[in-house]
């Protein structure tokens, strides 16, 4: 819905406006202050300013609103803009004067996809039935971050909640929701050309989790929350870092939810010591009540992960690489054709990769093949054994693949709803239906809602069984028989996947991975774009991934790959 940007900027005029009567004398910048600027700036750079009287916090959040007003409009990034987030800064401003500092991103401006429950600003998961709802509770990870200084500047667009809408045979595009429509790229902000087009970007902005502000520096980095996918591959599709973290290392608490089994909220940012400055502040200082799985990993000392930011974190490191599938195509058992592998130029991008991670002191086991990637016996394969999805996976014809999304989205959104109380806009899934049948007119199932049919058709009781007969299958073909059998047989620290392929599979039991910016390569969709249509190439980046809670390992050889690499590029539209 483009209309969506007349609020959002009117808003922005509203807080600019008020910025400029309202200015007091105190945080009156001479004009060598006022030459730092945002763009590109991370966050040590921030505080390091800010210490040394070079900028303000609320300097930092003015030129950041100026950058909305300025290409919100192109981008879409935004859904709600923090109204107070001015006053919010000039509070941090006198505190530091004062000589108190919260945390790591005291003053920081920080984003929240609009799944993360905010009191202060609505929190409507893209969904046009929470359009404007502002929750009883803010989410634990929102808490957290205030408590460690940060400035919640704004809530990001999304696809809506998360990606679980549409299916087949009508799916939703990545980074598309009724109230905001589609997020645009900043690295080609253009529209598709192809005549079938129907408004969305010609370079996808990639998952739920918009990295597009981020990437254009409307803030210094924002949260995002994955189910499969929803971290890595916006970072992947906007040259950004992202921590994916195990599911649990970071509360759930206050986040709209697909299925617990595999939701996590996570940070993307500019560079991994961003990234990892936000992890730490996310988790906080200890296991949320609220939350079970966030006793699962331990915390690093006060929960700080920048010691793990090492230069030489690679050295002696041992990395696999998954050549089947991951690099190279492979054909499953009992199927024809093959599937998987990477375009040449993707290849070209990897290869290189790999020879750097070598020249950094890394000990490459190549392959470093997953068994059930490779199985023979298509009951153990984990290529024919995906997620239940759209209408052609509704009850009766589901009996191949997993229900753990459909049967968790029933169990889990329906105890969020609940959780809201009377204020909740809508008292069930079976509600949420009903209302979008009802606003259809209003765009509110643009592209159908199969995702939500066929979840809501579960019965949390009767359907138990199965589910945990397919969340146990999922654990087995992608932990045990997966990641862990390839680490442990060639004794690794992680396994490095091209750009964000890996998400699917370590999704499911719930793995981390860290993603660094590196490469580009050419947008060559199918069908092709039409002649004359000069398509920007794709930003591609570089992912490790371990076992459950290592975390602190994948930091130290995503920085060392980083540090020596330094590939990140702002995108050349947005100065």
């Amino acid at each position: 819905m483009e209309q969506r940007l007349v609020p959002v900027l009117l808003s922005l005029v509203s807080v600019l406006t008020a910025s400029a009567q309202n200015q007091e004398k105190p945080h009156t910048l001479n004009r060598a202050q006022r030459s730092f600027t945002v763009v590109e700036a991370t966050i040590p750079e921030m505080q390091a300013a800010m210490r040394a009287g070079q900028v303000t916090s609320r300097e930092l959040v003015l030129q950041y609103l100026t950058r909305i007003a300025l290409y919100e409009d192109k981008l879409h990034a935004v859904i709600t803009v923090n109204p107070n987030a001015l006053k919010e800064a000039e509070t941090l401003d006198r505190e530091r004067a004062r000589g108190r500092m919260r945390g790591p991103l005291h003053g920081i401006p920080i984003a929240l996809k609009d799944n993360i429950q905010t009191t202060n600003m609505p929190t409507t998961g893209g969904a046009l039935a929470f359009d404007g709802f502002v929750p009883p509770y803010e989410a634990t990870l929102t808490t957290n971050l205030r408590r460690a200084g940060a400035v919640i500047i704004a809530k990001t667009s999304m696809t809506e909640l998360a990606n679980w809408v549409a299916g087949a045979p009508t799916p939703m595009p990545g980074n598309y929701n009724a109230i905001a429509g589609y997020g645009m790229n900043p690295y080609d902000p253009r529209r598709d050309p192809r005549e079938a087009s129907d408004g969305r970007p010609a370079l996808g902005a990639g998952g739920s989790s918009s990295g597009v502000g981020t990437a254009a520096n409307f803030w210094a980095a924002n949260v995002g929350t994955e189910t499969s996918g929803s971290i890595l591959n916006p970072a992947n599709q906007n040259m950004l870092a992202a921590i994916k973290p195990t599911v649990g290392r970071i509360s759930r608490r206050g986040v709209i939810p697909i299925t617990a089994d595999q939701d996590t909220p996570g940070p993307l940012a500019k560079t991994v010591t961003d990234a990892a400055i936000l992890l730490g502040a996310m988790e906080g200082a200890a296991p949320d009540p609220n939350d079970a799985a966030t006793s699962a990993c331990k915390r690093p000392p006060n929960h700080d992960y920048r010691p793990f930011l090492k230069a030489n974190g690679l050295r002696g490191a041992r990395i696999g690489i998954p050549r089947a599938f991951y690099y190279d195509e492979v054909v499953p058992p009992d199927t024809l054709f093959p599937s998987g592998g990477l375009k040449p130029e993707q290849k070209i991008v990897m290869a290189e990769a790999v020879e750097i991670l070598k020249k950094l002191g890394a000990k490459i086991v190549d392959p470093a093949d997953i068994a059930s990637i490779i199985s023979p016996d298509s009951q153990a394969n984990l290529l024919l054994w995906n997620y239940c999805s759209g209408d052609q996976n509704g009850k009766g014809k589901d009996e191949n693949c997993s229900t753990v999304f459909k049967y968790g989205m029933k169990r889990d959104f329906n105890n969020w709803l609940r959780s809201l109380g009377p204020t909740a806009p809508v008292k069930s899934l079976t509600d949420l239906r009903q209302f979008n049948l009802a606003h259809q007119a209003a765009g509110a199932i643009k592209y159908g809602q199969s995702q939500l049919d066929i979840s809501d058709e579960m019965d949390v009781d009767a359907d138990r069984a199965r589910y945990e007969a397919d969340r146990a299958k999922d654990i087995v073909l992608a932990g045990t028989h997966g990641i862990d059998a390839a680490l442990k047989e060639n004794h690794l620290d992680a396994l490095v996947f091209p750009g964000a392929t890996g998400a699917a599979i370590a999704a499911k039991p719930g793995y981390p991975t860290v993603i660094v910016p590196f490469g580009r390569i050419p947008n060559e969709p199918t069908p092709p774009f039409p002649d004359g249509f000069d398509a920007k190439p794709a930003p591609f980046g570089v992912s490790f991934t371990g076992t459950a809670c290592s975390e602190p390992r994948l930091i130290e050889l995503a920085y060392a790959f980083e540090h020596a690499t330094k590939r990140r590029m702002a995108p050349p539209s947005f100065p």
